[in-house]
């Protein structure tokens, strides 16, 4: 089973949850620790000989070009995260798909290769917001990886998507971050704070019943979860709890997820998706 592999590539001080107590104007100001932590997760995969596609926040890819390259040379795939992480539901139409296209022109620019992905901070598309999905499409994305199919979290949520990666009316594919059908919900095993809150068994046994499941885990992480001397900031105590917890585990967890199961790209993943539906409608037409 081929599993797909993602990192959302924001700085510590970018998170939503210390959007209260660090403005977007001050970004510049704070200690920029993107570079060294993003090179942790590159060493990783360079061991493991995996690749994975990085959702980029255009902020980032403006102040450090060459992380952006250093990325696209060792053989990643580059996508997009937004310029500003903003959420989306936060935007109108208009603000969402100059944020889109201000972050894709950067990308591409320095990679010279165009950008197919697409991952809302987070995870905000959700079924208030379907004009997100025709913007997408209009500046030319062919997948998107946003939908959460859960409830659990008080910021995202799209709990009545196919737990698969399915296609949109307008042809976008969408790939679902992952999750398990339990006691009538859907449980998040998709990574992040899960991934550092839950033991790796727990974890790990969670994997492996999506892959029983004939379903393709859809795992991310962010570059600070790999940084516990990150520095620390005075949020309320939920907030702190999620940012904080176990951040000093999470290298040693994701080496040995990486050497567990088999990755690879969200191209990959999209690529077979789009197979599996040509063929279907071939069929139905044949």
């Amino acid at each position: 089973m081929l599993n797909a592999l993602s990192f959302d590539i924001e700085d510590w001080f970018q998170v939503e949850n210390l959007k209260g107590a660090i403005a977007a104007e001050s970004w510049d100001t704070c200690d920029l620790r993107v570079v060294n932590n993003t090179r942790k997760i590159l060493d990783l995969l360079r061991r493991h000989q995996t690749r994975a596609t990085f959702f980029i926040l255009g902020w980032v890819a403006e102040r450090c070009p060459d992380l952006v390259r250093e990325i696209a040379a060792a053989g990643h795939e580059i996508a997009s995260h937004g310029y500003g992480h903003e959420l989306v539901y936060a935007q109108t139409p208009e603000e969402f798909r100059r944020d889109l296209r201000r972050s894709k022109e950067i990308l591409e620019g320095l990679t010279g290769t165009v950008v197919r992905g697409y991952r809302a901070p987070s995870f905000s598309i959700n079924p208030e917001t379907p004009w997100a999905l025709d913007v997408l499409v209009d500046e030319g994305f062919t997948y998107d990886s946003s939908v959460f199919p859960t409830s659990f979290h008080d910021r995202y949520g799209f709990s009545g998507s196919s737990l698969s990666p399915f296609r949109f009316n307008n042809g976008l594919v969408e790939v679902p971050l992952s999750t398990i059908r339990f006691g009538g919900k859907n449980i998040p095993a998709a990574g992040g704070g899960y991934f550092r809150l839950f033991p790796y068994p727990f974890f790990r046994y969670l994997a492996q019943r999506i892959n029983d499941e004939g379903r393709a885990l859809v795992f991310y992480l962010h570059p600070w979860e790999l940084d516990p001397e990150q520095p620390r900031v005075p949020i309320r105590h939920d907030y702190r709890f999620r940012h904080y917890v176990n951040l000093c585990k999470t290298g040693r967890r994701l080496d040995r997820l990486l050497g567990d199961f088999r990755f690879g790209a969200m191209g990959e993943l999209v690529t077979r998706v789009g197979s599996k539906v040509a063929e279907a409608q071939q069929k139905l037409h044949g």
